[in-house]
């Protein structure tokens, strides 16, 4: 009798290890599931702008983000996103207005964990660099950098979370 429960928890126990192996091996190979926290709106705000950024799902394999940037009522800045996975890799493909002839570009992930993303496009002017970090669930960081006019450059935004 005693044999059986030990043999009960041990198969437990291989069943819930098998279980979150799967899980991990699961989100490792689909990294748009751990860009899941992104999903909502965040807002920053700064001496001089408002910045809102807003991201949905799509679909299982792309996340729809918009971003802009008011001082006082005008809008001085705006962004389309696709975070799309194609592969097994992940893009951040931006689309700024009145920039690149309106056309989109795409930044490569080169570093990630569940709380942390590293997108990079060495080729383009600024930024080569788009961080996304998230500090709570209702705060992230989010910074472009790279070298622009010679010189390294970094901006950060720090958002919260409104809904």
């Amino acid at each position: 009798m005693i044999l059986f429960r030990h043999f009960k928890l041990l198969l437990l126990i291989v069943i819930c290890i098998a279980f979150a192996h799967h899980s991990f091996a699961q989100q490792k190979n689909n990294p748009i599931a751990q860009a899941s926290w992104l999903i909502g709106s965040w807002r920053s705000q700064s001496a001089k702008t408002l910045d809102i950024e807003t991201w949905k799902k799509l679909n299982d394999s792309t996340l729809l983000g918009r971003s802009y940037s008011l001082t006082g009522a005008d809008t001085v800045s705006s962004e389309q996103i696709r975070l799309e996975q194609r592969a097994g890799k992940l893009y951040y493909i931006p689309t700024v207005k009145n920039q690149n002839d309106g056309k989109a570009v795409t930044f490569t992930l080169i570093s990630s964990d569940n709380k942390h993303f590293v997108f990079e496009n060495p080729e383009h002017d600024f930024p080569q660099k788009i961080t996304y970090t998230q500090i709570t669930n209702d705060s992230l960081l989010a910074e472009i950098s790279g070298t622009r006019k010679g010189r390294q450059k970094a901006i950060q935004f720090p958002m919260k979370r409104v809904k």
